[in-house]
């Protein structure tokens, strides 16, 4: 079975040890890395705005499918996790969905976990996906 690993140059470069994403032909799947809000240098984009952070987060993950041969509009799954996340922010966290997604007409899966921390300070949300090629 052929795998590509997938590292664009919009997104930082990442240790050794890890692609930005994973494409499967023969499984006609790409599954990506936690994608965070940074730059191509790997600096920290929207401060301490959730909604800014998360779109940026969304746009990488783009990034990274658009590069594996897929798009936002064939993700099947998605998981996003939040540092210090409470069910009290359900209703926030739904609208930065919405308007993140850039009114995609179908949703994919997705799960929400609330977490302690992510890689690295500053960091409010890390999106991961699995998307058809």
């Amino acid at each position: 079975m052929s795998v590509s690993y997938v590292n664009p140059p919009e997104l930082p470069p990442l240790p050794g040890v890890l692609s930005h994403a994973v494409a499967v032909p023969e499984l006609g799947l790409v599954y990506t890395s936690g994608q965070v809000a940074w730059d191509k240098d790997g600096q920290l984009v929207g401060g301490d705005d959730l909604a800014a952070q998360f779109e940026r987060a969304y746009d990488n993950v783009e990034a990274a499918l658009r590069a594996a041969g897929s798009s936002r509009e064939k993700i099947l799954k998605e998981t996003i996790y939040l540092p210090g996340y409470t069910t009290d922010r359900a209703a926030e966290l739904t609208a930065i969905i919405a308007a993140a997604r850039k009114g995609h007409p179908t949703p994919p899966a997705s799960t929400a976990v609330g977490i302690t921390t992510l890689y690295a300070d500053g960091f409010l949300v890390e999106i991961e996906v699995v998307a058809t090629l």
